[in-house]
């Protein structure tokens, strides 16, 4: 039937023009995003620029290296620029896998939407091809048909886009387990650090602990950056997860400045940022109830859909 052609072209022309909708504005988003990174880069680098030429003016023939050792305070001050040097420096790094990560999703994106160019052009084809086969047609269920197969076509394009999410939602969630059980790790050694006197060797763990969590921390970051993406790709999907981090400086300090002020104050940023980690978890499981629902719900419709097609085909 030619019905039938043209249902199974307006379904499929509708996902796709869908789709094509929805790339189009995750492009827009992810260069937005893109270049507020690039710009927040820049000002890490020159902070960073400047923190190692402090560094340079204190292990060089200066003016400033003669003077601090005059004082006897060049060592303490060499190894505290160091260490704020290392500071910058790392979150220059962090910065550029995130923007790394950001470009190739941006290019995927690029690549993706110039596959689908033509998806407008053909959808209006369709229309128009439906148009005129309603002028031309006397039976009243053909417009209905069409209706459906449109709304049909949405929702498999819908359900493409929660797919994704979900799955994004899967690994930012195992992401945050690992930041969440590293954290509990962290918080166990700087409790001995503090109460119980742990010297060199617990604060050797703690550290090390610190560092594996920053580094899980920052590709929890990544993962929910990608989520934010993909929610922006679902209707009515809350956006979520605010960004991680464990203040980095601090782990320099505590390095060199061992002491009860200091771990305390590691003590006290661990527990807010297991505050802050468990709240973005307690986001994200929200998030995968909202869009399983969501989920069950275009189920339920395209199973209607179905349903009112077969009934309209039957009736003679």
């Amino acid at each position: 039937m030619v019905v039938d052609d043209i249902e199974r072209r307006l379904a499929s022309a509708a996902e796709a023009l869908r789709e094509h909708e929805v790339v189009g504005r995750r492009s827009i988003e992810l260069r937005r995003r893109a270049d507020e990174l690039t710009a927040h880069l820049s000002t890490l680098r020159s902070r960073h620029a400047k923190e190692q030429a402090d560094v340079d003016r204190l292990e060089g023939l200066s003016l400033t290296r003669v003077l601090a050792s005059l004082r006897g305070s060049r060592d303490d001050r060499l190894e505290r620029e160091r260490a704020e040097a290392e500071a910058a420096r790392y979150l220059v790094a962090d910065a550029e896998a995130r923007l790394g990560a950001l470009r190739r999703e941006q290019a995927a994106a690029r690549a993706r939407l110039d596959d689908l160019a033509p998806a407008p052009g053909a959808y209006a084809a369709v229309l128009d091809e439906k148009e005129r086969f309603l002028a031309a047609s006397t039976d009243p269920r053909r417009e209905r048909l069409l209706a459906l197969a449109d709304e049909r076509g949405r929702l498999q394009g819908e359900l493409h886009e929660i797919a994704e999410a979900v799955a994004v939602a899967r690994v930012a969630a195992d992401d945050l387990a690992l930041v969440q059980d590293g954290l509990r790790g962290a918080s166990g050694w700087s409790t001995y650090d503090t109460f119980f006197g742990g010297g060199a060797l617990s604060s050797a763990m703690k550290h090390s602990r610190l560092d594996a969590t920053a580094f899980a921390a920052a590709r929890a970051d990544r993962s929910l950056a990608v989520l934010r993406t993909e929610l922006a790709d679902v209707p009515d999907a809350p956006a979520t997860a605010p960004q991680l981090a464990i203040d980095g400086l601090t782990r320099f300090v505590d390095v060199w400045f061992d002491n009860i002020f200091t771990d305390l104050a590691v003590r006290g940023r661990i527990q807010r940022a297991q505050e802050n980690v468990a709240r973005c978890a307690a986001m994200v499981d929200d998030v995968r109830g909202r869009l399983e629902r969501r989920t069950a719900s275009a189920h339920e419709r395209l199973v209607a859909i179905a349903t009112e097609r077969r009934n309209l085909l039957a009736e003679r």
